[in-house]
């Protein structure tokens, strides 16, 4: 088996489960529950945090910045 054949069994396997979790998670309602809570944590925290840090990185690069 070539490393290229590898590596396209391993990607159809990998995205084969992850339509099996994503069927099981959207199936069962706790599970479903705990993925919306997960994605507002983190589109609650990470997401502010970059766009700060973007905003923080453009003012300085503007030559604005004291």
């Amino acid at each position: 088996m070539t490393e290229t054949t590898a590596r396209a069994v391993a990607n159809t396997v990998l995205a084969a489960a992850a339509v099996a979790a994503a069927y099981v998670v959207i199936t069962t309602p706790p599970l479903r529950r705990l993925a919306v809570r997960a994605v507002r944590l983190w589109l609650g925290a990470s997401v502010p945090v970059y766009l700060a840090t973007q905003a923080r990185q453009a003012w300085m690069a503007s030559g604005r910045a004291v």
